[in-house]
């Protein structure tokens, strides 16, 4: 009766049978379930030494008598529930960790750029941290304004994910007022950064290029969406691009000097 949900939760076939006899049964010997669910006494001894490490059943020594087993509280199933969601979680992310690079080796396998697309604050949040997988400094176009107002909260965290990782980033910065007075109070030894001039250049999207890939967000009072483009060489025509507005693009000091 219960056999399929213990298997939901984790359990092995024959630990959910062991489990499902005990419930049907006040306490039994284990060569006796053995004998029960049709399985060998090693296998049924080894998932019973299991299950009392898990507190799934309890066993019961009497004098001078084999030991009998019993099932524990179901409480103790609902923990084991918890348990395994808990590591569910942490496979997962430690998954997600890993996934740019896998992806990113099957895309060169494939000799094909790769196009992921991403939406609303979670796709956001993806975006950016895809890029604390960096193994170069990143270079970016920011729109100092468009996070603050937009996606303040998720930035922060992902810039003290970043400076932790030391990961470093040259960011052209589009000139506006209020990007010039945040960066007066803006100071990071791994982060560098200069400003375009916003009578020769616009733009509302903020790009990041690292490794193999370029990251877009567009972020505005109606849409929070994004795409990671992986292919070397338009990475790279980013990156030379970049260098050539960066080698031309004004330092703060003299930014405001020139003001």
């Amino acid at each position: 009766m219960f056999k399929s949900i213990f298997q939901k939760a984790g359990l092995t076939p024959t630990q959910a049978a062991i489990m499902e006899y005990l419930f049907n049964n006040k306490e039994e010997k284990a060569s006796e379930i053995s004998r029960a669910i049709k399985k060998s006494r090693a296998i049924v001894y080894k998932d019973l030494e299991e299950m009392l490490g898990l507190g799934l059943v309890e066993r019961i020594d009497k004098p001078n008598a084999i030991s009998y087993f019993r099932a524990g509280h179901p409480g103790a199933m609902e923990k084991h529930f918890d348990e395994r969601e808990e590591k569910i979680k942490k496979d997962r992310q430690l998954f997600m960790n890993y996934l740019p690079d896998m992806v990113s080796s099957y895309n060169l396998l494939g000799n094909k750029p790769g196009v992921r697309y991403y939406e609303g604050m979670d796709g956001v949040e993806k975006i950016l941290s895809d890029s604390l997988s960096a193994h170069e400094a990143i270079r970016t176009y920011i729109d100092i304004e468009a996070i603050v107002k937009y996606i303040n909260d998720i930035n922060k965290e992902y810039v003290k994910k970043r400076e932790k990782l030391g990961i470093k980033k040259r960011g052209l910065v589009l000139e506006s007022e209020y990007a010039r007075e945040y960066l007066k109070n803006y100071h990071s030894e791994i982060t560098d950064t200069k400003f375009l001039d916003k009578n020769s250049v616009k733009f509302e999207t903020i790009m990041q290029i690292y490794d193999n890939r370029i990251s877009y967000l567009t972020l505005s009072e109606k849409n929070r969406i994004g795409v990671i483009i992986e292919d070397p060489s338009i990475a790279q025509m980013h990156k030379t691009l970049f260098d050539l507005n960066w080698n031309n693009a004004k330092d703060y000091a003299a930014f405001s000097k020139a003001q």
